[in-house]
């Protein structure tokens, strides 16, 4: 799975030196990997992690949130639930590399005539569209071992996100509303964690997921501030474009409606005290975005865009200590 905000911006390098404009130049990818490997890398977005992040903390919130449930009523098989997170980790990072891929052979004359995603691999002539497909493939490929782990009624579901993933690139270019799309597809996890554990969906997941759908389209409509006036010339719509120089009421409103359905998605899921903490901190880290958001700062958007990182990974660690806490208590 793939965003326009799956890109962190570092300052501007040339294109003969191997790295993108996009990319912190100092990122492991540029340490430790050969240099034709390079492409692949920047492919898949290795060299930013924010964006497997922010795909993945909705499958930890479902499956920490099942875990929690479980822990409520009965005995909770805790082995399994380790073995949930770590599949889900390595799918996030997968999926979310097949799906940038994706998103550059779709893209690549739009990255061609932005300046920020001109250096990018496809754009700058670094790896040709057959490579890029076949790398595409190789990474869907350990995505599908990783979903064959769960039980049937996963692996159904996981196939079916497909349909939205590979709607996603298209959609800036019909809708001002992309980020919808994206949200559809970047919370799917939030009913993925639950199905693994129980083999069904119930209330919790599917108000989790209207919560993270509505999270993605705030946190993406920040990140795509940065790009405004470059898509406009190029003709890709968003929710940056559509709310113009007023996005603090449509910020407050998105946001808001996240953290009703987070309430919503705590109060079926059952969720313990230590996980409502964890809520109130996250609430007000986003209106605290909301309230300082210069959608005139790149460096700002970007910074504000970032800390939804660290929004999943608060939400996350509440859930996990309310376990922690219903199962020693």
């Amino acid at each position: 799975m793939t965003s326009r905000s799956d890109t962190a911006t570092g300052s501007a390098a040339a294109p003969d030196t191997g790295r993108v404009a996009d990319a912190p130049s100092q990122n492991w990818v540029y340490r430790v990997l050969p240099r034709s490997l390079w492409p692949h890398a920047q492919l898949a977005r290795w060299d930013r992690p924010i964006g497997w992040q922010l795909l993945l903390w909705p499958c930890l919130w479902s499956a920490t949130l099942a875990a929690g449930a479980q822990a409520a009523v009965g005995p909770v098989a805790l082995g399994t639930y380790a073995w949930h997170l770590v599949l889900f980790l390595i799918g996030a990072i997968a999926m979310r590399g097949a799906g940038c891929t994706y998103n550059d052979l779709v893209d690549h004359r739009i990255d061609m005539a932005v300046a920020r995603t001109r250096s990018r691999p496809l754009p700058s002539g670094r790896i040709e569209r057959k490579a890029a497909f076949v790398f595409m493939a190789l990474q869907a490929l350990v995505g599908l071992v990783v979903l064959l782990q769960f039980n049937g009624f996963s692996i159904a579901l996981g196939i079916a996100s497909l349909v939205v993933v590979a709607a996603y690139p298209f959609a800036k270019r019909v809708t001002d509303w992309p980020q919808l799309v994206l949200g559809l597809a970047f919370s799917w996890g939030a009913l993925m964690g639950w199905a693994a554990a129980f083999g069904r969906l119930d209330a919790a997941p599917v108000l989790l997921y209207v919560a993270a759908i509505l999270w993605t389209i705030g946190y993406d409509t920040i990140y795509a501030y940065q790009d405004r006036e470059d898509d406009a010339l190029v003709g890709v719509r968003s929710t940056a474009r559509r709310f113009g120089d007023r996005p603090r009421p449509w910020l407050a409103a998105i946001y808001g409606g996240a953290v009703l359905f987070l309430v919503l998605a705590f109060l079926a899921g059952n969720a313990g005290l230590l996980a409502w903490v964890a809520l109130l901190v996250a609430a007000v880290m986003l209106a605290w975005q909301i309230l300082v958001l210069d959608i005139r700062d790149p460096a700002d958007c970007l910074a504000l865009f970032r800390l939804n990182g660290t929004v999943g990974l608060i939400l996350f660690a509440g859930l996990v200590a309310a376990l922690v806490w219903r199962l020693i208590v």
